[in-house]
Parts: structure tokens; sequence; C-alpha cells
């Protein structure tokens, strides 16, 4: 590729409950993202508190077509126009990673076009190298940040989402070493089944962290003098709450937030006059945030201290968590402040197509002649993986 010779890639995305179709716009000189539209299952999925896998997989089949035309219509382009195509193959739900994955293989085979499939974590971590700002001239679109692609490795990737809670060491682009994981509940599964204990909704992600800014916010205003690490107290009780930081203190980078969310059930059940309490509530939400938080940072920077990276980057879902990302910031700003620091915008958090468009550019970028012949026999060979391993 070359900056004159541009490449259209599309991506589908259907590992879990969001239906979305990307085009992207690729060059040498960098990448575009001309349209990323994504069909949301939160509301189907609510009333079950969690994703219901084959409920999943016949949204996504409604809902594909429409999502992959109007894709096309907002990129300005035509279905003749696509060079490339791209799908999440794993991990996620196997019937809904089916669902995305055969759609793509059915338009490789018409088209006659290269197939390449994409592990869904490294479309997370990619997501990070698209700006949504707007561009010089009056261009909208996402642009490739290839000033920090060029100079970010080594990098220290924190991956935080439903699923997955890792630590990831990169040498260099799709070059992956696992350092720390969790060794149970992922951090975005222990917020959902907080937020089920405390029968708030789903997802729990974004209705916790909504309750923890309002007490905050209402503490602070009580007492200016707050600190961050203080304990919940009714002003008519001795009630306090304080949850434990799981591994923490633990040789290792890996996670562990079971017992956490044990912690949470348990606190809830010496108090159960105090559940439908929104202060109490608020209070537990706050506290549960918090003791997360700090195991990501410390596990972290203790990660940064070792390997000593150029860049740190958040990735996943839960990257979206606004305390998350302002004390991952405070603290890589404090104890490693020569490393460079780089989020998602809040828009690409999500599951989306664009991250994993994003993933396949810098790929075929990256594979030999052979490899890239071979992906012309993609829609033959790809298979979706549930359990696909990041390599």
């Amino acid at each position: 590729m070359n900056a004159t010779n541009k490449l259209i890639f599309i991506a589908i995305e259907t590992s879990c409950d969001e239906t979305s179709v990307s085009v992207l716009e690729a060059s040498d000189a960098g990448f575009k993202v001309l349209s990323n539209e994504v069909s949301s299952q939160v509301n189907l999925h609510a009333r079950w508190g969690g994703v219901v896998p084959n409920l999943a997989a016949r949204e996504h089949a409604k809902n594909i077509t429409t999502v992959f035309e109007l894709s096309l219509q907002n990129a300005g382009i035509k279905i003749k126009d696509i060079d490339l195509i791209a799908v999440t193959e794993g991990p996620g739900l196997i019937p809904a990673l089916m669902v995305g994955t055969t759609f793509a293989k059915t338009l490789a085979y018409l088209l006659e076009k290269p197939l390449i499939g994409i592990h869904h974590i490294e479309g997370h971590i990619y997501a990070n190298l698209i700006s949504a700002k707007k561009q010089e001239a009056g261009d909208k679109k996402n642009a490739f940040m290839s000033h920090v692609a060029r100079h970010m490795f080594p990098a220290l990737c924190l991956v935080v989402s439903g699923g997955h809670t890792q630590l990831i060491y990169m040498k260099d682009h799709l070059q992956y070493e696992i350092i720390g994981q969790t060794l149970d509940d992922a951090a975005g599964e222990a917020f959902d089944k907080v937020a089920r204990i405390l029968n708030i909704g789903y997802p729990g992600g974004p209705i916790i962290s909504a309750y923890a800014e309002k007490f905050r916010k209402k503490i602070e205003f009580e007492n200016p003098d707050w600190k961050i690490d203080s304990k919940f107290k009714n002003q008519n009780s001795k009630l306090s709450i304080y949850f434990p930081r799981p591994m923490m203190n633990k040789k290792g980078f890996n996670f562990s937030f079971s017992g956490l969310k044990t912690a949470v059930l348990y606190e809830t059940k010496k108090h159960p006059e105090l559940v439908k309490d929104k202060k109490y509530i608020a209070a537990v939400c706050h506290e549960f945030q918090q003791a997360v938080t700090d195991v990501l940072v410390l596990k972290t920077i203790k990660a940064a201290e070792k390997y000593a990276p150029k860049t740190i980057m958040l990735a996943g879902g839960v990257s979206a968590n606004k305390k998350l990302r302002e004390q991952l910031g405070k603290a890589i700003k404090e104890f490693i402040p020569n490393t460079i620091y780089q989020i998602p915008d809040i828009s690409l958090t999500g599951d989306n197509a664009a991250m994993t468009a994003a993933a396949a550019a810098v790929r075929w970028q990256k594979m030999s002649d052979l490899q890239k012949k071979r992906a012309l026999h993609g829609w033959k060979t790809l298979q979706p993986d549930a359990n696909l391993k990041l390599k």
C-alpha cells in the first residue's frame, strides 16, 4: 500500500451483543474510519441481567444486513469498492460469532476478496490508535494516529472488559505476551454481578459508576476535606463499608475479583434493611468501584516498573470507567512520568467494528505476500472460536 494506492476494508463484529460494521480506508500513510455503525442489544438482555447467547445470535441475524448497508451508505461507498474483509473470529459467544463470520465468509466468497480473522482483544487494543477528533481541512472522519503507532513500543496494555482482565506486554505491533490475568471473574463481569446483587440493573459498569459518582459528590459537598479512601459512615449508626483489595500485594500481575463480589454479597446480607436505601447502594458502589480501581492501577504500575514500557494503554469496555481512566493517569504521572498514557475515545471502548478494522489494517501491512494470497481463501478456512487465544 501507499498513499495513492488506498484499500477499503470492511469489518464485522458480532462477538457478544453488539452488531457492528465499519468501513476503513487504509494506505501506508495511515488510515481513516469512514463509518462505524453499532446496533446494541442492551435493552433486550437487560431483563435477564446478562447476555443470552441464542437471543444475541437471533438479533445479529436479524440486524446484520441492515447495519452492513447503513455502514456502506454512511461511508459513501458501494459494495464493489470493498478490497478486504475482516471479522472478529473470537473469543466470544459462539452462536453470535457464527453469525458474523458466516456473513463475512459469504461476502468474501461472492466478492472474491481476502478475509482476515481478528482476535477480539486485539481489536480493543488497536482502538487506542484511532482518533475520534475532527481532522484538518474539515475532515470529520476518524484517523489513524500514526505518530503514536511509530513510537509506542514497547507497550503495556491493561485490558479490562466483561470477559477479560489482562496485562499484555507488546514489544512491537501484533506481538503479545500476557504477563497477568484474572484467575476467576473479569472486572466487567464482577461489575455486572454486583449490580445484580444490588438489583440496580444491567449492564453493571455504567450504573455502578453513576451511583459511585453521586456518592462522591455528596460526601465532598458535605465534607470538603474528605479523602478518597474514607469509609462510608451512616450518620445514624456505626455502620462502615470497606471491601478487600484482592491480590493487590501478592507477587506477580494476576488479578482476582470473585472474592470481592462475594464480599459485596456478604455486606448486603448483613444489612438487608438497607439494600433498598439508595444512599447505602451508592456507598457500596463507590467502595466496590474503588477497590477494583485500586487493584487495577497498582498492578499496572508494578508491571510498568518491571517492564519499562514507552506507552501504557487502557483497553476494553471497562476502559470507559471515568474513575479508572483518571486514577491510572494520575498514578502514571506520579510514579512513571516519562511514560505515554494512551486511552481510547469513549465512543470506541465498547464492542465496535472500527477497532476490528484498525487491527486488520495493521495485520495486512505486516503480512507476507504468501499470507495475503492465502487470505483469498479465508472464506473456506476461517472458523469462529469461542476460546481463541491471543498470539
